[in-house]
């Protein structure tokens, strides 16, 4: 057993997030953590790896198991450049190859009786150089650096002059180069395109160790866990189901039925038996008194039929005794996202066109003679590498960074919406209401009315501090006033990332019913085949044009 935890709780102020969360974890699983957004997947994480204490429970890991955890969000790392933040990563293995070293030095000159205890330590720190790859360490770091396609940086390129994308991977593939026994990863797809995702997915499938995977990518789960362990939205506790991904969900879509079909079972003989009780009162209530010519023959017959009347009564309060005091709890109601975007399509035969757009990052030319027209009923997908310029281009055609050259028109009757790839900035100590209605000029009982009703939001988390939420439910904030700016115009960066799988397939279903063009940067496979639009590659600097169905999500291209 790698990892025990138990009766784990954990609350932030009045919100429980997690509640007596059991589990083990086992060398070789490969669980994938799922549930709404504020469920306490990320808490649990952290809790995991000793980042925040929990309130109550305990957590026990072996003294010999090493942890790697990766946060949702780039974590700070340590030197200046790459090459030392290599170091840092394998200084594990270059620690266990020190002290094999020192072994053999003890080995050539002890005495017989320290011999056997000299041989078995130095076997198990060789068994867990060789787990860990040290062997093949120079390999190992080759592989790992072209497979997160960071092998073209220079070692001595400072990590804080690389993008965002970039700190992200080489997040990543300090954690990998660690090779740690168990490996904790929050949403570690958020920031990987087409071809380093499809890498990762198959050094995961073959990965030793054992691995506890946050995420919102549904074809990445299918492809690298074997079971999955649910936070429950309602009970804060934890689930566990067998298989991948689509198994879950089949699973979970079945356990539901059979629960309200039970429930409503049971309601259905409650009242029968409480229907049962009423009529045999009133039965034994209209009895009339006999005259004493029928007092023998009433003995003999309805004698018996009273005490068989009373029996049915005690039964069947036995029975709604027993029912009533362990009870089938009623399901609670899904907290159902019903997004809907009230917009009209934008009168203009061109809502942007873009000439000659060129623009230079960090001395490297990211968009070169970059032109275009988005009509009014376009569904273009925006793809292409990490760090390729599709935030960089989006921001352009937004007016929140200036182009070298080139212009960029807008319609003037173009209401842009725009879903940034991170949740942008906020006043933490704002509420959720407060942070939702900035801006919008409407009677708050409206506005009350709009955030309750696309189903994002219940009436008590309205007053919660924006600080209390996790990130995917700002995300949920954000796409919440997104809907309320009635915009007609979508322009999309990563707008998978964060998202449960709750909210997800919901708010694809209203992208793709939107009235106006959408443009959508993603990475997300299962989104952008259901998305179907035009294919727009950005290409060492360049925007080429595939038509609808191009596989590249597939490809990696």
């Amino acid at each position: 057993m790698l990892l025990t935890a138990r009766d784990i709780t954990k609350t932030y102020g009045p919100i429980t997030v997690l509640h007596a969360v059991t589990f083990a974890l086992d060398p070789g699983e490969r669980a994938g953590v799922v549930g709404a957004n504020g469920a306490g997947k990320s808490t649990l994480l952290r809790i995991l790896a000793s980042q925040e204490p929990a309130d109550h429970g305990s957590v026990q890991i072996a003294s010999t198991v090493a942890v790697g955890y990766l946060p949702q969000t780039t974590p700070a790392f340590s030197g200046p450049t790459l090459d030392d933040l290599i170091r840092e990563s394998v200084g594990n293995l270059r620690q266990l190859e020190a002290d094999m070293r020192r072994l053999e030095a003890a080995m050539a000159s002890a005495a017989s009786e320290e011999m056997a205890a000299l041989l078995d330590a130095y076997g198990q720190a060789a068994t867990r150089f060789q787990d860990r790859g040290g062997y093949d360490l120079d390999a190992h770091i080759a592989i790992v650096l072209a497979g997160l396609r960071l092998d073209y940086l220079p070692r001595d390129r400072t990590v804080r002059s690389l993008s965002g994308g970039e700190r992200a991977r080489a997040g990543l593939a300090a954690l990998l180069l660690r090779s740690p026994d168990l490996l904790l990863l929050d949403e570690p797809t958020n920031h990987l395109d087409a071809a380093t995702l499809t890498w990762l997915e198959d050094y995961l499938a073959a990965y030793a160790g054992a691995a506890l995977i946050v995420s919102h990518d549904r074809q990445f789960l299918n492809r690298t866990i074997n079971r999955i362990f649910e936070i429950d939205e309602s009970t804060h506790g934890l689930k566990r189901y067998e298989g991948d991904y689509d198994g879950y969900a089949a699973a979970k879509a079945a356990a539901r039925v059979k629960w309200e079909e039970d429930y409503q079972r049971q309601q259905d003989e409650i009242q029968e038996l409480r229907k049962r009780m009423r009529e045999t009162g009133r039965q034994v209530a209209h009895n009339r008194p006999l005259r004493d010519n029928a007092k023998m023959q009433y003995d003999f017959k309805g004698g018996r039929v009273q005490n068989t009347i009373a029996r049915n009564v005690r039964d069947a309060e036995t029975r709604l005794a027993r029912i009533e005091a362990a009870p089938v709890e009623k399901p609670p109601k899904p907290l159902g996202f019903q997004p809907y975007f009230q917009s009209e399509a934008v009168q203009s035969k061109e809502v942007l066109a873009v000439e000659g757009l060129r623009k230079m990052l960090g001395g490297r030319l990211i968009l070169r003679d970059v032109r275009f027209t988005l009509p009014p009923r376009a569904r273009v997908a925006l793809v292409g590498p990490n760090g390729a310029g599709k935030t960089t281009l989006l921001r352009l055609l937004l007016g929140l960074e200036p182009p070298d050259d080139g212009t960029v028109r807008r319609a003037q009757a173009a209401r842009i919406g725009y879903l940034p790839q991170d949740p942008a900035p906020v006043d933490l100590d704002r509420t959720v209401f407060e942070t939702y209605r900035e801006g919008l000029v409407k009677p708050e009982s409206t506005l009350v009315a709009s955030i309750l009703g696309n189903g994002l939001f219940r009436l008590d988390d309205l007053d919660k501090r924006v600080g209390y939420l996790s990130l995917g439910q700002r995300r949920k904030l954000e796409i919440a006033r997104l809907l309320a700016e009635q915009p007609n115009v979508l322009v999309l960066d990563e707008p998978t990332n964060y998202i449960s799988l709750d909210v997800l397939e919901a708010f694809e279903a209203a992208v793709m019913a939107f009235p106006g063009p959408v443009l959508a940067v993603s990475h997300d496979r299962w989104f952008l085949r259901r998305f179907a639009g035009d294919v727009w590659e950005l290409r060492e600097g360049e925007l080429l044009a595939h038509p609808a169905g191009y596989e590249y999500a597939e490809t990696g291209a």
